[in-house]
């Protein structure tokens, strides 16, 4: 058997085994598995054409991701649809910002550390950069933060996050753009054995920069990686570069433009003849002689005879059709879905939903945040708040001194913006349910909110003993659990697209109270 693979593989014809005379070789039947997508016919060739079995770090070349990013900055910068679609992304992830929640044993130190941290976050504006962050991995695919210092913080600790833009970090000669990187260098990234980045290859000038081939193009400076925040999503295995997250869009935003300009061109055309003279009668027939495309102009209120054998006419507008709109939602309800963003988010609309439906799509765009902002606690806030608690422990007395001597990361948690309900009422209702039958604890729900539970309890705690104090009653009212307003069955009808308003009973009793 090992002599007739090693004969397989050296090209050379095996010899079949001799068998005894008389006996039969059993035939079995060849056994063949397909599958439609892998058959490539007449029909299907073209489509296929581009696909290739590239690594992601050859397929993503510097040249395609160039093009890449310099038309996702295009559309985002000319597409209101795309502009607000990113500014919805960041502001939705980002929000206010995140807010630091120390977990030591020690409540103490947990605000001290707390109130240290905030008051940096508001001095190097930490918030609008997670928001230019968040922006950058969706037009341009990713983005880089170099944790440097700057002496002009308003801040006993000088640390700040330099923003630079993918264009920045590329291998130096333009090697990767030959497609003969460098063993152990991925267009900017060095790499050990192990296949850790070590540093970053940062040009010192933008290539976009307009005086950067005077200023020494190509200069560019060696940053370790500890010192360097590498924000964006992988899609395969292996992939060390970022594409934008509108990529599969792109092509769609162009559509969504060219026809809406289409749509124009075509109404602004008919709205530019006030009306047409023309003639049924054959050529060189009974009607008088005009000069062809000749133009008059008509007043206002003005009778006149036309000449003879000539009707007058106004050309009729075809467009916006019917299905203007309808086309328009399903394109952006298209491009919003590699985002897990529902439509009436991407269109700024909600007029064709109802509350069951608004509440269902958004389930799945809430749950994408949280896995997004989960990363950005990975990938972007746990490596800030290592390197600044070892900035910090350098600043006598702005830290624990138990925590000055101990090298560990500490406990800690991150509080985002919660998202508001849309009936107010009913998630009172349902919030003292699960306190009361201990399903919840309080720092849940008012994590829920982006809050901290101790900073709330302690501000209800002093306004209570102000109440008090100044004779105001300080029961807090209990919420009415008797609640008449139409719940989420009754209201799933309610206004849908297509539906009888009267079909529904409980949608009847509901219109009815």
């Amino acid at each position: 058997m090992l002599k007739r693979l090693l004969s397989f593989w050296n090209g050379k014809p095996a010899q079949r085994p001799d068998r005894p005379r008389g006996v039969r070789m059993l035939q079995l039947p060849g056994v063949r598995a397909k599958f439609d997508s892998a058959q490539t016919n007449a029909e299907n060739r073209r489509h296929w054409a581009n696909a290739d079995g590239l690594s992601p770090n050859a397929a993503l070349t510097p040249e395609v991701r160039r093009t890449l990013r310099n038309r996702a900055r295009y559309e985002v910068a000319n597409n209101s649809y795309a502009k607000g679609i990113v500014l919805t992304l960041a502001n939705d992830t980002i929000g206010t910002g995140p807010r630091l929640q120390m977990l030591l044993a020690d409540s103490k130190a947990n605000d001290q550390i707390e109130h240290a941290f905030e008051q940096w976050a508001q001095a190097v504006d930490l918030p609008e950069k997670l928001r230019i962050m968040r922006m950058a991995r969706a037009e341009s695919g990713e983005a880089f933060a170099i944790l440097t210092s700057n002496p002009r913080i308003d801040s006993p600790v000088k640390l700040d996050l330099k923003l630079i833009e993918p264009d920045q970090v590329t291998s130096p000669g333009n090697a990767a753009r030959m497609h003969r990187p460098r063993p152990g260098v991925v267009d900017g990234i060095v790499f050990d054995g192990f296949g850790n980045p070590i540093a970053y290859q940062v040009l010192r000038h933008h290539p976009g920069d307009l005086g950067a081939w005077a200023a020494g193009f190509g200069d560019y400076d060696m940053i370790p990686a500890q010192a360097v925040v590498h924000y964006y999503r992988a899609e395969r295995p292996g992939q060390w570069r970022g594409i934008p997250d509108i990529t599969s869009a792109l092509p769609l935003f162009a559509q969504l433009r060219r026809y809406t300009l289409a749509v124009i061109a075509a109404a602004e055309t008919a709205a530019d003849f006030a009306a047409v003279i023309y003639t049924d009668a054959p050529p060189n027939g009974e009607a008088d002689a005009l000069e062809p495309m000749d133009m008059v102009e008509l007043e206002k209120r003005l009778a006149t005879v036309l000449p003879g054998g000539w009707k007058l006419g106004q050309v009729h507008a075809e467009q916006p059709a019917t299905t203007y709109s309808e086309f328009k939602r399903e394109i952006l309800n298209e491009i919003a879905r590699c985002l897990n963003m529902p439509f009436n988010v991407a269109a700024g609309n909600s007029s064709g939903y109802n509350y069951a439906s608004g509440r269902l799509d958004h389930q799945t765009y809430f749950k994408s945040i949280r896995v997004e902002q989960n990363h950005l606690q990975t990938v972007v806030l746990d490596r800030i708040l290592k390197v600044w608690l070892h900035e910090a422990a350098l600043v006598e007395g702005l830290l624990p001194q138990a925590l000055r001597r101990s090298d560990t990361h500490p406990l800690h948690s991150w509080f985002w913006d919660g998202v508001e309900h849309v009936d107010p009422a009913k998630e009172a209702n349902a919030q003292a349910a699960r306190l009361k039958n201990h399903t919840t604890t309080l720092a849940i729900e008012y994590a829920r909110q982006g809050r901290d539970w101790e900073e709330e309890l302690k501000q209800r705690a002093k306004e209570m003993a102000l109440m008090k104090q100044l004779g105001l009653p300080a029961d807090a009212a209990k919420p009415d659990v008797t609640n008449d307003s139409p719940t989420e069955e009754d209201e799933e009808d309610v206004d849908a697209p297509g539906s009888n308003p009267g079909s529904n009973p409980a949608t009847a009793r509901a219109r009815a109270a």
